[in-house]
C-alpha cells in the first residue's frame, strides 16, 4: 500500500510539474502571440518605406531642397544646388570667403566664390567648377580642354597678369567684389 501511495504521489507532482509547465509555455505562447502583430507592423513599415520608387523619392527631395533654397540665405542658389555651393554662400555669410567676379570678353560676369587666403590657383579652380556646373545645368560643350583655356587667356586684375598661381589674391590687391578680367595673351614672337 505504501507503494501505491508513493507511486501516486509521484504521479501527483508529476501531474502538478507538468501541469505548470504548460502553464508556462501558454504564457509564453500568448506573449509571442502578442508579439507578432508588432513584429508584423515594423515589417510593414520597413516595406512601405522599401517601397517609396526612386522617381518619387528624388521629387520629395527636391521639394524640399527648394524649400531651403528659398532661404534668404541661399536664395542666390539655383534649384540643384550642390553641396559645394551650399558650403560656399554659409562661408561667404560668415565672412571666411569673398566673391570675385570674373569677366569675360562677352560681357558675361562670372560670380566665383574663393576662400579669403585663396591664391591665383585656387581661383582658377573655381572657376573651371562654375562653368562644368553651368554646362551641366544649361548643357551645350561637354568638355572644356583647361590646359588650352589657361594657355590662351590671363586673368588680370587692373591691369596686372595673375601669373603665379602660388601668390595669394590678396597680395595681388583683390578683395571682395573686385573685379578680374579674363585677356586673351599676346604671342610672343
Amino acid at each position: 500500500m505504501m507503494g501505491e501511495e508513493t507511486q501516486s504521489l509521484h504521479l501527483d507532482k508529476g501531474l502538478s510539474v507538468k501541469e505548470e509547465e504548460l502553464g508556462q509555455a501558454e504564457g509564453k505562447m500568448s506573449q509571442v502571440e502578442d508579439a507578432q502583430p508588432e513584429e508584423v507592423e515594423e515589417e510593414d513599415e520597413e516595406e512601405d518605406e522599401e517601397a517609396l520608387p526612386h522617381s518619387e523619392f528624388l521629387d520629395i527631395f527636391e521639394e524640399g531642397l527648394a524649400r531651403l533654397v528659398q532661404d534668404p540665405l541661399l536664395c542666390d542658389l539655383p534649384i540643384q544646388v550642390t553641396l559645394e555651393e551650399v558650403n560656399s554662400q554659409v562661408a561667404l555669410e560668415y565672412g571666411q570667403a569673398m566673391t570675385v567676379r570674373v569677366c569675360k570678353a562677352d560681357g558675361e560676369v562670372m560670380p566665383i566664390v574663393v576662400v579669403q587666403n585663396a591664391m591665383v590657383l585656387d581661383l582658377k579652380k573655381a572657376i573651371q567648377r562654375f562653368m562644368e556646373l553651368k554646362q551641366q545645368r544649361e548643357g551645350g560643350v561637354k568638355h572644356v580642354s583647361w590646359r588650352y583655356v589657361w594657355r590662351t587667356f590671363h586673368l588680370v586684375f587692373q591691369g596686372e597678369k595673375l601669373d603665379d598661381d602660388k601668390m595669394k589674391l590678396k597680395d595681388y590687391g583683390i578683395r571682395n567684389r573686385d573685379e578680374v578680367t579674363f585677356m586673351k595673351r599676346l604671342r610672343k614672337k
